[in-house]
């Protein structure tokens, strides 16, 4: 956050922080925060991010305290996005961008969704397809890791090798077909670029920032192609879920503008408020399940492991497709 809107947000607060000093008893936590996450701020800076994390501070207490009388399902925390508002963290963070969507990049996916021969549960992390959990930092480049995890595993699916491929080659050099690198983009568009520059770069060969940046794609340093992608039945968790448990990992776009979303930490997602049409952040669904009678996708996230269980979020299944999950879902073919 700039000097200027920290400033801002002391003046417009300055009424409640002069009669109301920082509860003094969260001293040490806030501290303690600080320096789990590397927060440096400087005097002004650090008035804001404090009265904005006590703020988020209360609202997790509070939520945390009606799931323990059973009204919700999962749980949050504090994590290294606790001091920023909701409204920052979606600019800052989730990048879909719908309205950049072309018409006829992908096939639609075709397979009869009778989901009753399918198993109970799947984990494609423990088939060896799923890369480590990535960090996309404070810019809107998640639909460039939600292309890299589907990719990811295709890849593997095809070769048997495990390879970390290149958000910033996504990033960097696929802005002719639609995307905008931190300022967000579309899976499809990804998958597009793919497809047509015969390849993407690893991990390795084009490391990721958090930045845009003008292309640096070297076709020696391809770490996996693509013929084609398909797109899932708009809205349809059962194809979703035939496409999961046949296809492997699937790019998906989500409703993730909640503070409910931004700090989570445990159980099964679920928030009446999501929507399943106006989606704003890409992700990976490595997997599905049930716990404790709740079913519900495994979800890879790109913002870091500290976030969520490890990562990971799990986001409830067979709920009139609570945040859109399966409204804009999508994979790669090799």
């Amino acid at each position: 956050m700039t000097t200027l809107f920290a400033a801002a947000v002391v003046c417009i607060l300055a009424p409640y922080v002069i009669g109301l000093p920082f509860n003094s008893g969260l001293d040490l936590q806030w501290e303690q925060f600080k320096l789990n996450y590397s927060k440096l701020y400087d005097p002004v800076d650090e008035a804001a991010r404090r009265i904005i994390w006590e703020e988020n501070l209360r609202y997790i207490e509070k939520h945390n305290a009606e799931a323990k009388q059973g009204k919700h399902t999962f749980i949050l925390g504090i994590n290294e996005y606790a001091d920023m508002t909701s409204n920052e963290f979606v600019a800052a963070m989730n990048g879909y961008r719908h309205e950049n969507l072309k018409f006829g990049i992908c096939h639609l996916y075709v397979n009869p969704a009778d989901i009753s021969d399918l198993p109970d549960t799947v984990d494609w992390r423990k088939q060896g397809y799923v890369t480590e959990v990535k960090n996309q930092g404070q810019c809107g480049s998640c639909w460039a890791f939600s292309v890299t995890g589907s990719l990811e595993g295709q890849n593997f699916k095809k070769t048997g090798k495990l390879v970390s491929l290149s958000e910033k080659n996504l990033m960097d050099c696929s802005k002719r077909e639609g995307n905008q690198g931190c300022d967000g983009g579309l899976m499809d568009n990804g998958f597009e670029y793919v497809i047509k520059n015969k390849g993407i770069d690893t991990e390795e060969s084009y490391p990721y920032k958090p930045e845009d940046g003008k292309c640096k794609f070297n076709q020696a340093n391809i770490g996996a192609t693509a013929q084609g992608c398909k797109d899932i039945w708009k809205g349809s968790e059962n194809e979703l879920q035939k496409a999961v448990a046949t296809e492997g990992p699937i790019s998906v776009g989500i409703d993730a503008s909640h503070p409910s979303f931004q700090l989570y930490k445990s159980g099964v997602y679920y928030d009446e408020l999501c929507s399943t049409r106006h989606l704003d952040h890409g992700v990976l669904v490595v997997g599905y399940g049930n716990e404790q009678g709740q079913d519900y996708w495994l979800v890879k996230n790109s913002w870091g492991p500290k976030w969520g269980q490890e990562g990971y979020i799990l986001m409830t299944r067979n709920k009139r497709n609570n945040c859109g999950i399966a409204s804009q879902a999508s994979f790669p073919t090799m």
